[in-house]
């Protein structure tokens, strides 16, 4: 029987990420602790979450933690683990301090901790670039955008960190939104078949975006009212135009490409509504988090 999981839920597609998680590490056969005979409802253990991030980092996926001692309590027959968390997500924590603890089953923890600080440090680090993103632009009142360059079967959980650490989702697939892009255009024999192809998206209700590369494009394009315009790697001054000829227009005009911390603030003060950027999932870094075992 087909499993059913609903891929725009984070809660759906954390738990069919985290079963089959378990089964690549093949959590049921671990030898070591196997060989220790841990798996035992009297040999209770504490662990300690803690960020070993310089920097500091922002919490997210720590349901994901949960999620991963439940189901390996439940596959040994264990009583479940507490799990605490004393730095909920979307807030910060620094290095050193603890993220809350867990307390259960020694077994069931040595076999959960490699696949629970995969997912909590993965979501961690884009919440915590997103967060940089998100100040950097502060008082603009400029969106940042998600993209979806992402991870394979893991988007729900990667967009969910993006909104933890302050972003703003753009659409979630390729049935959301329709955005026509240059290879669209390709294929559908050029730039004088636009207003055809939008005009058969009107009839399915659904909203419109356009990318576009140029301010001849641009021109074109806002004569087709679309809900959207992307903006592709254009400089901050040919932005500033964009931003110019589109006034009044009520689109919605979304800057990308190129997009680093290093100019996105200049990017956002040309005026634009939202910058989108692939980084934020592709290319963020999982933060530093570790289990601290307590000794007795």
């Amino acid at each position: 029987m087909t499993e059913s999981v609903d891929w725009s839920d984070h809660v759906s597609a954390g738990e069919f990420i985290v079963r089959n998680a378990l089964l690549e590490d093949a959590v049921q056969s671990d030898i070591t602790t196997d060989a220790l005979e841990s798996d035992r409802n009297d040999l209770q253990q504490t662990c300690m979450v803690v960020s070993r991030e310089g920097e500091g980092l922002i919490v997210a996926g720590w349901f994901l933690v949960n999620l991963v001692f439940d189901s390996i309590a439940l596959m040994f027959r264990c009583n479940p683990v507490e799990c605490v968390q004393y730095v909920r997500d979307g807030s910060p924590a620094f290095s050193g301090e603890s993220l809350g603890y867990l307390k259960g089953s020694a077994g069931v923890l040595l076999r959960g901790e490699r696949v629970a600080l995969n997912l909590l440090s993965h979501l961690s680090g884009i919440a915590t670039l997103t967060s940089k993103y998100v100040l950097a632009v502060k008082g603009t009142g400029v969106e940042i955008l998600d993209t979806r360059k992402t991870t394979p079967c893991l988007r729900a959980l990667e967009k969910y960190a993006v909104r933890v650490g302050g972003g703003v989702n753009h659409r979630f697939d390729l049935s959301e939104l329709a955005m026509i892009k240059d290879n669209h255009i390709a294929v559908a024999g050029g730039a004088g078949n636009l207003h055809t192809i939008i005009m058969k998206l009107r009839k399915k209700g659904l909203p419109v975006e356009v990318e576009v590369d140029s301010l001849d494009q641009l021109k074109c394009v806002l004569l087709e009212r679309p809900e959207r315009i992307l903006l592709d790697n254009m400089t901050p001054d040919i932005l500033r135009d964009a931003v110019r000829i589109a006034s009044g227009s009520g689109c919605y005009l979304e800057a990308s490409g190129r997009i680093t911390l290093k100019n996105i603030r200049e990017i956002a003060e040309t005026g634009v509504d939202g910058i989108s950027s692939g980084t934020l999932t592709h290319s963020a870094e999982s933060s530093d988090i570790g289990f601290d075992w307590k000794t007795k």
